[in-house]
């Protein structure tokens, strides 16, 4: 299915508004996906919920209505927290073939599975409606994207050896992670045959910008090479990773990725111990480890922009408070809402893959940011 090993992740399509998610900017997306496909790049991902269904309907106008149907392969996904009875499964599938233009998937994939999605997949048929599809021939392979422990992956692989694929959160900074735990969940579907696709290959972005102790150690050994490409390059040298999705925001990233990703070079020994090296660095300076998927966002009452906020957070840490950030900060406490407020409802942490204490967290970049104004107002 796969003839290049760099998919297209539809997830975060450039803008017209940086403010609003489903302001796709389509003359942007038009002139990335044309540049993948002239570099016999072929596989798109998509979802649902990706740029408020927008993602799935800049696929159609991208790709299928310019395209022949056997030009490239598109994998899509089941948003399971919307399901409440196994009716859903058909409506929603079919409102997916609608959006996109398609009369199958090559891929389609239960999304962003955890405990409960599991289980109210299993009560609601979820695995029964995949293998429904697969069998009329609307989706030709079958899988579901994964948020949670490597042990109760192991778990329902072992229980669903229909399963085809698993899309799993890979990078070198969660390889060892606690709370990701990429390298086990790696090892889970390794122990079941099943291939793996990798998302969030650069962590929302933050292994495209490194401390500058590991930026130095990446020029060294090869000066003309981007950071995200040392990232992306370690989860496509996984033996059993037959895919890894990158969501391009721009035609640089997209010429950035194509460049070493067009004929793909593994990493060699010298290479892995220098990604030993970053990934302390790294770790010595990341304070939240948010990847930017914007799940959060979903039903906040307060409209907190939080991987914003934490993003500024991360960057004061990593490279000192500067009156831009402070700028910035003002700019989104004008016309979002506060970190301060935060009501601790909790359902943000309950859609969190990462399993950040959101609220905790929100608490101190709240302390950070309201003192630097305070001083800088003085």
């Amino acid at each position: 299915m796969f003839k290049n090993k760099l998919g297209f992740g539809l997830m975060r399509l450039p803008q017209t508004d940086e403010n609003d998610w489903a302001s796709v900017d389509m003359e942007e997306t038009v002139k990335m996906i044309d540049y993948f496909m002239e570099k016999g790049l072929t596989h798109f991902d998509t979802a649902y919920s990706y740029h408020h269904g927008n993602s799935e309907k800049a696929f159609k106008e991208a790709v299928v209505q310019k395209y022949p149907r056997d030009a490239y392969t598109v994998s899509d996904k089941m948003p399971v927290w919307l399901v409440k009875e196994n009716a859903d499964y058909q409506k929603f599938f079919d409102e997916q073939l609608e959006r996109c233009g398609v009369d199958f998937f090559d891929l389609y994939f239960l999304h962003a599975l955890d405990e409960k999605g599991y289980t109210d997949s299993v009560e609601f048929g979820g695995f029964e409606f995949l293998k429904k599809i697969k069998a009329e021939g609307k989706a030709k392979s079958i899988g579901f994207s994964y948020h949670a422990a490597a042990d109760f992956l192991d778990q329902i692989l072992e229980n669903h050896p229909e399963v085809d694929y698993v899309l799993l959160q890979i990078n070198y900074a969660d390889w060892e992670s606690e709370a990701v735990e990429s390298r086990r969940c790696y090892e889970a579907a390794v122990k079941h045959n099943v291939s793996v696709l990798v998302m969030e290959p650069i962590k929302g972005g933050s292994l495209a910008n490194v401390p500058a102790d590991a930026e130095k150690l990446f020029k060294e050994y090869h000066p003309d090479m981007s950071a995200a490409s040392w990232a992306i390059r370690f989860a496509a040298s996984l033996e059993n990773v037959v895919c890894v999705l990158s969501g391009m925001s721009n035609f640089e990233q997209m010429a950035d990725n194509v460049s070493y990703m067009e004929n793909f070079t593994p990493l060699n020994d010298e290479e892995r111990e220098i990604i030993r090296k970053v990934t302390a660095i790294i770790n010595e300076n990341t304070a939240i480890p948010c990847t930017a998927c914007n799940y959060c966002l979903k039903d906040c009452p307060k409209n907190i922009p939080i991987p914003k906020y934490f993003s500024l957070y991360n960057n004061q840490k990593q490279f000192g408070l500067t009156f831009l950030q402070i700028a910035y900060y003002t700019d989104l406490i004008n016309s979002r809402g506060k970190p301060a407020d935060c009501i601790e409802c909790g359902k943000c942490e309950k859609l969190c893959p990462q399993h950040i204490l959101i609220i905790n967290d929100l608490k101190e970049v709240a302390s950070v940011f309201e003192t630097a104004m305070k001083e800088s107002s003085e």
